[in-house]
């Protein structure tokens, strides 16, 4: 049975891969590694999340660890509590996008974010080789509760964005929280900002109300509300809100590439600088870059919050995210966070005056076209090698290989997980993206 184990944590299927055993081990294989120390720990709102979390916190205590829970929280919210709380590091449990029989284990640094891969190698080889350090009877760690990480969370947004201006504009906001972890800091957010809020799936039970990745053909619901209800605006949160999609005011799904693409957009018109974005991120926050020149520029990272997140810290950057509806703002915390979008996407519309379709319209719109290809891993460094070797394009190579023309790009990645590769193409239309994508893969 699947157990998926990498950057981003552990994610098993419940009762057969992911169990109370594993997810203590886990815990004691991250206790041993902080080798003791406060951690913060949370969970989506997972009808599994609650027997995970007392396993965790078990494992996390036999090591010696004081185990801080927060309850239901947003994955941004834990990773800021560990900066509030100068904690050592944190544990989210959580699967993401995933649907309810999967659950999953997401380690945190004490920097609030996940770990690198040298980091989460070295948790995972004290767990495959079982070299916990347990405490004797009067060194186990202590448990407490802390309540505070939402009301915290969304006073950070609060403090980032023109709340006045905002309230003037008395936005209506249909707001999708999948019956998961984010509904509570997102119905404050708006609330705090004067919006009337239609809220769809708000309640924190794990029973999600469809396939909670926030893509088009999982948010009809959304549109169909927005449109119906006259909103200014729709927003879809993923089960540990991390994750944003936006819906315009017609009801239009815009995609998931547009909420990075927007509150770019957003926050450089405040302050100039750099952007980080990973290689399979739209060339959107190239152009919006270009736009304000100057310190404005694009750093391109390997694929990974964690590998956008250290060089938006490494290269001062103002903002930042990943092209799956992740934003990251530095002035609130170095995670993926749905709350932060909300608000800087609000912020956005009070500043401009108009409707949301109408700043969609001013960004160059391209198509992008993704495939996986069925192939043995040990034969994918001798095709990347290959392309590098006889494209006519520019090339990144941090995280396979991304190859930049006038007229679109392309990027081609092993699976950490699958014996595939993915290649992800984006050019002004579909046709010219697929003919990107053949030149590379009949390369190999």
């Amino acid at each position: 049975m699947t157990l998926m184990m990498s950057v981003s944590g552990v994610r098993g299927i419940v009762g057969e891969t992911m169990t109370p055993r594993l997810a203590a081990d886990l815990g004691a294989a991250y206790g041993t590694r902080l080798n003791g120390g406060m951690v913060v720990l949370a969970r989506d709102s997972r009808i599994s999340g609650a027997m995970l979390e007392n396993a965790v916190s078990a494992g996390l205590q036999a090591a010696g660890c004081r185990v801080i829970r927060l309850g239901i929280v947003s994955t941004p919210a834990a990773g800021l509590m560990i900066g509030e709380l100068k904690a050592a590091g944190g544990i989210v449990i959580t699967a993401s996008h995933n649907p309810i029989p999967w659950n999953g284990i997401k380690f945190l640094t004490e920097r609030g974010f996940a770990p690198t891969p040298p980091e989460a190698k070295a948790i995972f080889d004290i767990y495959h080789e079982s070299a916990f350090k347990l405490r004797g009877a009067e060194a186990v760690g202590a448990g407490e509760f802390n309540e505070r990480a939402i009301e915290i969370h969304v006073n950070k947004v609060l403090g980032v964005i023109d709340g006045d201006a905002i309230r003037r504009r008395k936005f209506k906001v249909v707001l999708d929280s999948v019956n998961g972890a984010g509904g509570e800091e997102g119905r404050q957010l708006l609330q705090g900002l004067g919006c009337d809020i239609v809220h769809l799936n708000a309640e924190a039970n794990g029973r999600f109300a469809h396939t909670p990745e926030p893509t088009r053909e999982n948010l009809t619901e959304l549109s169909d509300a927005v449109a119906r209800e006259g909103a200014d605006i729709g927003f879809a949160q993923d089960p540990d809100a991390d994750r944003l999609a936006i819906v315009d005011e017609a009801g239009t799904y815009i995609g998931e590439e547009y909420t990075l693409a927007l509150c770019s957009r957003h926050l450089l018109a405040q302050q100039a600088g750099p952007i980080a974005a990973n290689l399979s991120t739209s060339r959107m926050v190239d152009d919006i870059a270009a736009e304000f020149g100057g310190a404005a520029r694009v750093i391109r990272t390997a694929v990974g919050e964690a590998n956008v997140s250290d060089a938006m810290m490494r290269e001062q950057a103002v903002f930042g995210g990943e092209g799956n509806g992740g934003v990251i703002d530095p002035r609130i915390v170095y995670v993926r966070n749905s709350i932060a979008g909300m608000g800087i996407t609000l912020d956005l519309l009070a500043a401009d005056g108009g409707p949301l379709s109408g700043i969609v319209d001013k960004i160059p719109a391209y198509t992008m076209v993704k495939e996986k290809i069925e192939m043995d891993l040990a034969a994918v460094p001798a095709w990347l090698e290959k392309i590098k070797q006889e494209t006519d394009g520019r090339v990144l190579d941090q995280d396979g290989v991304r190859v930049d023309w006038d007229d679109g790009w392309v990027h081609v990645r092993p699976s950490n997980t699958e014996p595939i590769a993915r290649v992800i193409c984006e050019a002004k239309d579909e046709a010219t993206a697929r003919e990107l994508a053949e030149r590379v893969m009949k390369m190999r």
